[in-house]
């Protein structure tokens, strides 16, 4: 990836870590990127957020205790404070609107956005997302039952060890990742069903992440499109860039017609 602007921002106690890729484009609001847990911005989008880039501004930040972005210890993980804390960034890069893309958990965070912040999404793009226990196959909730930090991927410890500013804390951002998920909430499908900003899915048929969810999910959603993408498990789904990357421009161009850019003088700053 080329070299971002980058900052922190003061967010609901923490230091947000943040990264501005690609040139602002009147005509297109920022698009946000929330990373998958356990991830660093680099270990969800290495290779998405480059070619997204080289089109449009793409913003990408870290959430609480992962990453660059430091812990409040006392504080346990949660996806409706991560998705008030999204929004708490919009409101400190002065963005009243923007198109978000959540893979994984962030997908999750990226639903709760749209759900508690409905003024501060255009778009909503939701990779490898689960909204109900559901959703994910039996033998991923087992997996999540006996993690320790010794089952959690190599390279997800050394992404996490090379940047974050309290390396000493990665087996706590482990068992609060854990947690998070042992505790997971379904989203009402009522709720579901109220997000009206148009919504794209997208599942990889090997996922962790079941294709009927995906399917359910789409209609839920008023406006909504699917997409599965072949021979792709979870880990691969922000890899697909020569599939992705031409749907996404076009769902957020072009899908749906009555969808424009809300001028920035008229853009609200509340959520």
């Amino acid at each position: 990836m080329t070299t971002p602007q980058s900052g922190y921002a003061p967010v609901n106690g923490l230091h947000l870590y943040y990264e501005i890729h690609g040139e602002h484009q009147a005509d297109q609001p920022p698009l946000i990127l929330l990373h998958g847990g356990g991830d660093t911005i680099e270990t969800s989008f290495a290779q998405l957020l480059p070619a997204l880039a080289a089109e449009r501004q793409v913003i990408a930040f870290e959430q609480q205790g992962y990453g660059h972005t430091a812990d409040i210890v006392e504080r346990a993980f949660s996806f409706v404070q991560s998705a008030d804390d999204t929004a708490g960034l919009l409101a400190h890069l002065g963005i009243g609107q923007a198109d978000l893309f959540g893979f994984s958990n962030g997908g999750t965070i990226a639903a709760l956005v749209a759900i508690r912040h409905p003024r501060r999404v255009r778009k909503l793009m939701l990779a490898s997302a689960l909204v109900s226990r559901a959703g994910a196959y039996t033998w991923l909730w087992e997996l999540i039952d006996s993690a320790s930090l010794q089952t959690m991927p190599e390279a997800l410890q050394q992404a996490y060890l090379a940047v974050a500013p309290e390396p000493g804390h990665l087996q706590l951002m482990h068992d609060k990742a854990v947690r998070r998920m042992r505790e997971f909430q379904d989203i009402a499908p009522e709720v579901i069903g109220g997000i009206t900003a148009p919504t794209l899915i997208v599942v990889g048929d090997s996922d962790v992440v079941r294709p009927e969810h995906a399917v359910e999910l789409f209609r839920l959603l008023p406006q909504a499109q699917l997409v599965v993408l072949p021979g792709t498990d979870h880990l691969q789904v922000t890899a697909r860039t020569e599939w992705l990357v031409p749907m996404i421009g076009a769902f957020l161009q072009e899908w749906p017609t009555n969808q424009p850019v809300v001028p920035a003088a008229d853009q609200t700053a509340s959520s």
